[in-house]
């Protein structure tokens, strides 16, 4: 009885020692498995053109009588007007901004300085806002005009300079297109990796979005973040290019 009940436990112990056997190598093989990845990197580009024009025309005037200059700061913002007006756009398109009144007598000038100068700066600015790209980079380049008629024009506190700021505001309506092709470049990129090394593209591990970036089309992007809505770094010229980069890890089978 107790020779038979040594075989019966030799041979659960040998059954039991086999099955964990294979249950770990399967194990080890599925880890394995997981383990065996590859990252890759997908791209979509767009040319596209702004579909927004933000003008904002700064202009000065100097005087020694503040109601003075008011009234001429006024005749010279109406001149601005009609000269925008006079070149297709609308009153709903033009609107009076900011009004900054600098008064030089109020100490961050010498004495001798004020004598020389007149008292009060008044700095204003026209803005136009408006969808007329092509008509919008036209008229900007005819502000001799102004000069001519005796406005002057002001880039004081501008850093980005004077001129037209053009906008595309329609990313979202590109997004999904975008985002496909870039997940399609990213699985050639893994497809042609697995061919080389003799694997084949399994199912996804793990997809991160970069930023979408909108730059000036004939200007080098100076910024290609990642993550987030989206990143301006050229609103100089009406033509835009859109890119966005997406990083996915595929995992690689036998």
């Amino acid at each position: 009885m107790d020779t038979a009940s040594n075989k019966f436990l030799a041979v659960g112990i040998f059954l039991g020692v086999v099955i964990g056997s294979f249950i770990f190598g399967h194990s080890v093989q599925e880890a394995r498995k997981g383990e065996r990845y590859v990252t890759v990197k997908g791209v979509s580009e767009r040319d596209v053109k702004a579909d927004l024009a933000v003008w904002p025309i700064k202009i000065s005037v100097a005087g020694n009588n503040l109601a003075d200059s008011s009234q001429t700061l006024e005749l010279t913002r109406n001149k601005v007007a009609q000269f925008l007006k006079k070149n297709g756009f609308t009153d709903e398109e033009i609107s009076n901004e900011d009004l900054r009144v600098t008064d030089r007598q109020a100490g961050q000038f010498s004495q001798k300085n004020i004598n020389e100068m007149l008292r009060y700066v008044l700095d204003a600015t026209v803005l136009l806002r408006s969808n007329k790209i092509d008509k919008v980079s036209q008229v900007s380049k005819m502000t001799d005009e102004l000069v001519k008629a005796g406005v002057v024009l002001s880039s004081k506190n501008d850093w980005q300079g004077i001129g037209p700021k053009y906008i595309f505001s329609k990313l979202n309506e590109i997004k999904p297109a975008m985002m496909a092709e870039a997940t399609k470049s990213a699985r050639a990129a893994a497809t042609q990796f697995a061919q080389d090394s003799g694997s084949k593209v399994g199912s996804i591990r793990r997809a991160s979005q970069g930023l979408f970036s909108i730059s000036d089309r004939d200007q080098p992007s100076q910024v290609q973040n990642e993550g987030g809505e989206g990143n301006y770094s050229g609103i100089s010229d009406p033509n835009k290019r859109v890119r966005v980069v997406v990083t996915v890890d595929y995992f690689l089978d036998k």
